[in-house]
């Protein structure tokens, strides 16, 4: 009897070892990982924010949250003239460090093509992990330890997807902007491509945020959408950017070029102007055939777009893509890969990797990659500041 049941135990963990086997082949195999520990720092809150929204056409309404669950939440709120010179900062509490900037109430949307011999570092879908991403910056030599710029002319492209997923949206974006104002004060440009969960989060749209979002919203009086809509100044900020760059030759989009596109008779600029004007709109397929409504989709438009991983495009696909926007290559996210690659002979790079969260931990421990573009040769920069050429 008792050798029966010694023998049971051990077809069932032989059994589990074998499943087991299975399962990490397959996690691994997918680029996948466990989340299994949180950090409890998520839930305290010190200056979180700002949230800041224009009270009229002439005040901004400032916001920062503070607290915790138990003992409550405290909003704090100040009133500023748009034009007087408005210095914020954001808190960072995983870490206790902070950053500050400088408010500009004038948003302009950024040029569509850019033309020099200036190095380009690009990086996607950090999706709200701050800490990874500043780490990414400063060991890459963009900025030093004080967050300074240390790049120069060079280009820091941001292609999509820095948003959801996380606890450190607010941190996130607030680093962008400080960065945008710091390139230029060098020559420097920071491109913030945007990504689909951008866009959701401008059509109000926020089902993959942390519910962390929602609470803020609630605190401040507002519903959730409020925090992106046009009285939002990261809204308002969010929506005046591209979804296609052209740098140095190279298109950076988040999704891809959908070889339909091509069939018609546009450029950058229009598509642009099209996105934009559908940053607000809900997408929903509609009868027709038209570019907007290519445009716009969930499927095949330049921020959803997958078909380089799924579709075994044919080069001269990819080729018509190229030539309508006169590009050598083409930078995407969205996909998820284990490293930045090449793909198609040089004609696609892919970024998207999983990077490290705030606050979370994971297994197996991804780190950050981007893809440096330096003098005609590619490398994929590592999270420790090394390259390696592809």
């Amino acid at each position: 009897m008792q050798k029966s049941i010694l023998r049971y135990f051990k077809h069932i963990s032989l059994t589990l070892l074998v499943l087991l086997t299975i399962g990490i082949i397959l996690l691994l195999s997918l680029n996948g990982t466990i989340h299994y520990a949180d950090n409890p720092a998520k839930n305290e809150w010190i200056n979180e924010g700002p949230y800041l929204f224009f009270e009229n056409d002439s005040m901004f309404n400032i916001n920062y949250i503070s607290g915790n669950k138990n003992q409550g939440f405290k909003a704090t709120q100040s009133t500023l003239n748009i034009n007087s010179n408005i210095e914020l900062s954001s808190y960072f509490n995983l870490d206790s460090s902070s950053f500050n900037f400088t408010i500009q109430a004038n948003i302009t949307s950024p040029k569509t093509v850019y033309n020099d011999k200036n190095k380009i570092l690009a990086i996607s879908d950090i999706e709200s992990g701050y800490q990874s991403f500043r780490n990414f910056l400063i060991n890459n030599k963009v900025i030093d330890e004080n967050l300074e710029w240390t790049f120069g002319k060079g280009h820091l492209v941001l292609v999509g997807d820095f948003v959801d997923r996380g606890y450190s949206t607010m941190q996130v974006l607030w680093f962008i902007y400080k960065l945008e104002q710091d390139a230029k004060r060098h020559g420097g440009n920071v491109h913030y491509i945007l990504g689909n969960h951008e866009i959701k989060n401008l059509q109000g749209n926020y089902t993959k945020a942390s519910l962390k979002y929602f609470y803020a919203a609630a605190i401040l009086g507002k519903q959730q959408y409020e925090l992106y809509d046009s009285n939002s100044f990261l809204g308002k900020w969010l929506a005046s950017k591209n979804t296609l760059e052209l740098i140095n030759g190279h298109l950076f989009v988040h999704g891809g070029i959908h070889p339909e596109i091509t069939s018609y008779q546009t450029n950058i600029d229009e598509i642009n102007e099209i996105i934009r004007s559908n940053y607000r709109q809900a997408f929903y397929p509609k009868n027709e055939s038209t570019l907007e409504q290519l445009l716009v989709s969930t499927t095949k438009g330049p921020a959803w777009y997958r078909g380089y991983f799924y579709d075994n495009l044919p080069a001269d696909e990819i080729d018509k893509g190229l030539h309508l926007f006169k590009a050598k290559a083409v930078v995407v996210g969205h996909t998820v890969q284990r490293k930045v690659k090449k793909m198609y002979n040089g004609k696609v790079f892919s970024l998207d990797v999983n990077h490290p969260k705030d606050y979370r931990k994971t297994w197996p421990l991804k780190q950050s990659e981007g893809l440096l573009i330096e003098d005609g040769t590619y490398y994929r920069a590592l999270y420790n500041g090394n390259i390696k050429r592809l």
